[in-house]
C-alpha cells in the first residue's frame, strides 16, 4: 500500500511520486495537478499585471476604448478558451474542457459586453449549443 502525504492546500502525493493530486469541486474523485493549470493561472495574473501597468501609464487617453476591466475580462476569456483548445488537442490534458470553455466565453462575453450588445446573446447561444453537443456526442 502506498502512504499518502497531504500538504496545507489539501493535495495528496503518494509515496515516491512527483504529482500531487486534487479533489473536484463535489469532493468525490481525484485528478491530477498539471502544469498547464499553472500556465493558465500565470498566463491570467501577468495579463492583469500588464493591464494594470498600461492603466497606470495612462495608456488610456491615446484609446477612448480602453476599459481596463473589460480588457482584463476579455483577455482572461481568451486566455481560458486558448487553454480549453489546448486540452481538446493534448490527450493527456483531458480533463473540465467543459467547464473551462463556459467560464472563458463569460469572461470574454464580460470584457467584450459594452463594445458588442449581441455578444451576450450570442455567448449564452453557443454554450447552450456546446452542452448539447456534449450531452448527444458521447465517447465510449
Amino acid at each position: 500500500m502506498v502512504e499518502e502525504q497531504q500538504n496545507d492546500r489539501g493535495e495528496f502525493k503518494g509515496r515516491g511520486s512527483r504529482e500531487w493530486w486534487v479533489r473536484n469541486e463535489f469532493g468525490k474523485d481525484w485528478w491530477r495537478s498539471d502544469r498547464l493549470d499553472a500556465v493558465g493561472w500565470a498566463a491570467i495574473f501577468f495579463w492583469g499585471g500588464l493591464v494594470l501597468l498600461m492603466n497606470n501609464m495612462n495608456y488610456s487617453v491615446n484609446y477612448p476604448w480602453w476599459d481596463s476591466t473589460s480588457v482584463f475580462f476579455a483577455g482572461a476569456g481568451i486566455i481560458v478558451i486558448t487553454e480549453a483548445l489546448i486540452r481538446m488537442i493534448l490527450p493527456a490534458f483531458r480533463k473540465r474542457i467543459m467547464l473551462l470553455l463556459v467560464i472563458g466565453f463569460i469572461m470574454l462575453a464580460i470584457g467584450l459586453g459594452h463594445m458588442i450588445g449581441m455578444l451576450w446573446p450570442l455567448v449564452l447561444f453557443s454554450i447552450g449549443i456546446i452542452i448539447l453537443v456534449k450531452t448527444f456526442v458521447r465517447r465510449n
